[in-house]
């Protein structure tokens, strides 16, 4: 019976990461574009106002407002009711606080580049495009990789808030074992060796990613 158990905490560990990874990629995407609109002119203001808005907000708001509010949105809309999925609903919605944060750290990094790297491109004919993803970028990763990894940790642990609109995460699969069991402690603590592991194992690859981005940074 304990192995049939543990299985299925295995698997809702997978659902765990496929959730975290996934809104990872989605926020960092996110953390960009909000970076980018908020040093923008038009558009500064309103994307700062709504990063404001999603940093003040508590994340089980943001992700009950992202799951009960985007079929009443549609439905608003064009008239008609549209169920989304919890776990598209839940990465969305982990993305959004992830990027909300991101963006900060990210746009911090782009200020920290110095003004002659963009002054080095135009003097070589470059685009601004192709100077920003070839030469900025690899040096903004490094500058903002130390704030990165926190808050993928962070992230790491709020798709715990997941479980609560019914995605059969770890904290959800815990909680349902323990209902059958009654051992709260056995199976609460097996998530919580699950959850550090994890995070062990992104440390080590948050090192490895930082002492790469060094390296470039030596070369060029």
């Amino acid at each position: 019976m304990f192995s049939d158990y543990f299985s299925l905490m295995l698997t809702a560990a997978l659902m765990t990461l496929g959730l975290a990874v996934c809104s990872l990629v989605l926020g960092l995407f996110l953390g960009m574009l909000f970076a980018v609109l908020e040093a923008n002119r038009f558009v500064g203001k309103p994307t700062a106002l709504l990063v404001a808005l999603l940093r003040g907000l508590p994340e089980i708001l943001v992700v009950l407002l992202v799951y009960f509010g985007s079929s009443e949105l549609v439905e608003l809309l064009t008239g008609e009711y549209v169920e989304f999925g919890a776990f598209g609903c839940g990465v969305f919605a982990l993305s959004l606080i992830f990027a909300a944060y991101a963006s900060q750290t990210l746009r911090g990094a782009i200020q920290a580049i110095a003004k002659g790297q963009w002054e080095s491109g135009t003097a070589l004919g470059l685009s601004k495009g192709y100077t920003f993803l070839r030469i900025i970028m690899p040096q903004v990763w490094r500058h903002a990789l130390p704030g990165l990894s926190n808050q993928w940790l962070v992230l790491l642990k709020d798709t715990a808030l997941i479980s609560l609109i019914g995605v059969d995460d770890l904290m959800r699969q815990a909680q349902l074992i323990n209902t059958n069991t009654h051992q709260p402690f056995t199976w609460y603590g097996i998530a919580a060796l699950i959850y550090l592991l994890v995070t062990l194992v992104s440390q080590v690859g948050i090192r490895k990613l930082e002492l790469r981005f060094t390296r470039f940074e030596r070369e060029v």
